[in-house]
């Protein structure tokens, strides 16, 4: 007996079985697609889960003298004769607060439950920080547009959605090319609230796929490679699939929200 894995237009996967005899061979395919769906998904929370005991374990340690170095360069600001100095002052303070920030984010992978959730509506969440995307795209010549469906309210930290909405159009603009635009849209697919973000960017290369979600990956010059961690890590947070379909065209980003009832129908199928 024989066996190989086909894809098939990187959607389905099936495992082919072969049988010789004398006369012929008996073939048997199996569709392993969910199988193997599951087995990405499961990597992914590992390698999420890892870096998080190592963010609850380091972050603190590291946050406290770059909280000290940022006092002591304050204080050193106040005095009359640091003027001259102030340039490099200003770019010192700068750089430790980016690295807060970096600390802010890798901590934010630590976290394994949403901290608080409240019945609201996605489309009102995008449209408070529409505004906010608007001028990123101004900004760089390119365009947010909105395609927001009729939606039910989900069971959502608002805080976290924000984070996630930015992160994923921040990152679509930034693989946009100029004049381009970046489609944030919203609809109902059976028992799911479907989030897309598509940009207008080559794709993403194929050496890469695999390993989207890992904390650090990234293929751009200035970026840490946290964002679309922290985008799944919310998604999981709040018991949401993350998926993406990407090509030479442009890439989009699907987050499926389940509603109230399917999440409450699979705990009591659970019980």
């Amino acid at each position: 007996m024989t066996w190989e894995e086909v894809e098939i237009a990187k959607s389905q996967i099936y495992k082919l079985y072969s049988y010789p005899y004398a006369n012929g061979v008996t073939v048997f395919i199996r569709d392993i697609t969910q199988n193997r769906h599951q087995e990405n998904e499961m990597k992914k929370l590992e390698r999420l889960n890892l870096i998080g005991q190592m963010a609850a374990g380091i972050s603190h340690e590291v946050r406290n003298p770059i909280t000290t170095v940022r006092g002591f360069l304050q204080i050193l600001q106040s005095r009359s004769d640091s003027a001259k100095n102030k340039e490099f002052m200003d770019l010192m303070i700068s750089e430790i607060d980016r690295a807060n920030a970096i600390i802010t984010d890798f901590l934010s992978l630590a976290k394994a439950n949403v901290d608080s959730t409240k019945m609201l509506n996605l489309n009102d969440i995008i449209n408070r920080i529409y505004p906010m995307c608007q001028a990123d795209a101004f900004n760089c010549n390119k365009e947010v547009l909105l395609d927001l469906g009729d939606l039910p309210e989900l069971e959502l930290n608002e805080s976290e959605i924000r984070q996630l909405l930015l992160n994923l159009v921040r990152n679509g603009l930034e693989a946009t090319p100029e004049r381009g635009q970046v489609q944030i849209k919203t609809y109902l697919h059976g028992d799911s609230v479907v989030l897309a973000i598509k940009d207008e960017g080559t794709g993403i290369p194929p050496e890469v796929r695999d390993k989207i979600g890992t904390p650090f990956l990234t293929t751009k010059e200035s970026g840490t490679g946290l964002g679309l961690a922290i985008s799944i890590g919310i998604a999981n947070r709040h018991n949401a699939k993350f998926d993406f379909v990407t090509g030479d065209c442009g890439t989009t980003f699907y987050v499926s929200f389940p509603l109230k009832k399917a999440i409450e129908e699979d705990l009591n199928k659970n019980k």
